[in-house]
């Protein structure tokens, strides 16, 4: 985030607590003279509690009016900074579309609209269409334009996950979290890593982050529970298995979400390893879910 956008997200927050201010001061200012005024009422003068409430009125508005300016400002500023289609190619990529999503992404950077998000949905856009070489330098100029951008490393390590050099994705993963720490779905991604690395150590540190997020979203605490059941069971701790197994069997639904993404990667290396993953984790599902019926 630039300075001058930090500053203008500093001048909404102000702005609101100003507002707020303002708003308890007015109140504050109309039970005083409701409950504890004894002059009688002047037509021709204002109190000290009613000139309050009003001060504290006018504020609350100034403020509102304010922060609406700033907020409709950075919302523009966001607008321009976005390439026409830029909406539509989020939306391709959502649906998996990588290659109708291409276009619309390559027209955004020749428009000289590279922001990180940007270069990043590009990446992944080549790298998911098997133009591995052009999603390796869109994510490396990423990191060479924002270098202070946890997104720019994500991209990164997108990159050397397809190619399956895990160890460097994990290292790259790393440095966005030194960046920006608070992503559950980083710190997951990181996990998984390091236990196709062989790593359990970290690995389980990893994960046990990403689990403790409410944030995580469903298709990936499926996954992470279920290694971190595994990670457990091989440190003979049954307990922590057994709470990571419920974990897994409350989220099994969203299994079914890595599917698309499993077809989607079906060419690369790190498609086929989540493809056994995923067969692996049902299989598991299964299992707990007999285990369960005889108890």
């Amino acid at each position: 985030m630039s300075t001058r956008r930090l500053l203008a997200w500093v001048g909404v927050y102000v702005a609101a607590g100003l507002a707020i201010l303002g708003f308890l001061l007015f109140i504050v200012g109309m039970a005083a003279e409701l409950l504890f005024s004894t002059q009688p009422i002047d037509p021709q003068l204002l109190s000290p509690q009613i000139q309050i409430a009003i001060a504290g009125l006018c504020l609350s508005a100034c403020m509102m009016m304010a922060g609406f300016v700033l907020v409709g400002l950075l919302l523009a500023r966001q607008t321009r900074r976005q390439a026409p289609g830029y909406g539509e190619a989020v939306s391709l990529m959502e649906q998996l579309q990588f290659q109708q999503a291409l276009p619309l992404l390559e027209r955004a950077i020749r428009m000289g609209r590279e922001t990180p998000d940007l270069l990043m949905l590009l990446a992944n856009a080549y790298a998911h269409t098997g133009q591995l070489a052009k999603a390796q330098a869109t994510a490396d100029r990423a990191v060479s334009l924002y270098p202070q951008d946890a997104s720019a490393y994500i991209a990164l390590a997108n990159g050397y996950r397809l190619q399956a050099s895990y160890d460097a994705a994990a290292q790259v993963l790393q440095r966005a979290l030194q960046l920006d720490p608070q992503q559950p779905v980083v710190w997951a991604e990181l996990g998984l890593l390091h236990v196709l690395n062989g790593d359990k150590k970290a690995a389980q540190a990893a994960l046990q982050e990403a689990a403790r997020s409410d944030d995580l979203p469903s298709m990936y605490r499926v996954r992470v529970a279920y290694h971190l059941a595994r990670l457990a069971r091989s440190n003979g701790d049954e307990v922590q298995a057994r709470q990571a197994s419920a974990e897994m069997l409350r989220s099994a639904e969203s299994l079914e979400a890595w599917q698309p993404l499993v077809q989607a990667m079906q060419g690369t290396a790190y498609g086929q390893t989540l493809r056994y993953e995923i067969a692996a984790i049902e299989d598991a599902i299964a299992r707990e879910l007999a285990d369960s019926e005889k108890r």
